[in-house]
Parts: C-alpha cells; sequence; structure tokens
C-alpha cells in the first residue's frame, strides 16, 4: 500500500523551511513535491503511514500560514508520484497538475484541492 496526503499553504517560499522539508523527507522515507510561491502546495506520499503521518506533523510544525491539511494521510491504491526520500519542486500548479496526472493522481488532487 502506498499513502498520500495533500497539504495547501498560503504561499511557501522560505529556503530555511524548504531544506527542513527535505531532510524530513529523507529521514521519513517519503516523497514530497512542492508547488513554491502562492498557493503553497504540499503532496507526500509513502509505503508507510506512520512516515506520512510524521513528515505531515512535521509540515504542521513549521507553522505555515494557512495550513490545511486538505486531503488526510491515506491509501489512495495508486504509485507514489515521487521517488522516496526526495522532494522535487514545480514553479506552477500547472506543473504540479501534470505531475498529479502523470501519477494517476489527477482526481484525488483536484478535489483535495477543491477544483471539483
Amino acid at each position: 500500500m502506498i499513502y498520500h496526503a495533500l497539504i495547501r499553504t498560503h504561499h511557501i517560499s522560505s529556503k530555511k523551511k524548504i531544506r527542513s522539508l527535505r531532510a524530513a523527507a529523507a529521514e521519513h522515507d517519503v516523497g514530497v513535491l512542492i508547488h513554491v510561491g502562492v498557493p503553497g502546495i504540499m503532496y507526500v506520499s509513502g509505503a508507510k503511514e506512520d512516515g506520512v503521518q510524521s513528515w505531515v506533523d512535521h509540515v504542521h510544525e513549521l507553522r505555515y500560514k494557512d495550513y490545511h491539511l486538505a486531503v488526510r494521510v491515506d491509501d489512495t491504491g495508486k504509485e507514489m508520484a515521487v521517488a522516496v526520500g526526495r522532494l522535487d519542486a514545480v514553479e506552477s500548479v500547472k506543473d504540479f497538475g501534470e505531475t498529479m496526472q502523470k501519477a494517476g493522481l489527477w482526481e484525488w488532487w483536484r478535489k483535495g484541492m477543491g477544483y471539483d
């Protein structure tokens, strides 16, 4: 099983916080995709539910403005969109959506973002 979660924030811009997110991805054996800018979007996936939840908890502790766990940790039956231990960043919401679509997570992501 692969567990996924989706987080929305007002923005992501702090290089210090991004380094922290990257380190936490490696520590908790999860793959992470973020949208840098406004809005802040974070997707996380991993083989272990507790690893994904620990990464989500780490994000919450960073106190991002308008933090919202859009989709709680759950098994979607889909594969991971990002390799374990990596944090990839995209510059546009369109690119984020394309990555979700390639991973078979398009509808899940759109619902979590409130687009559907």
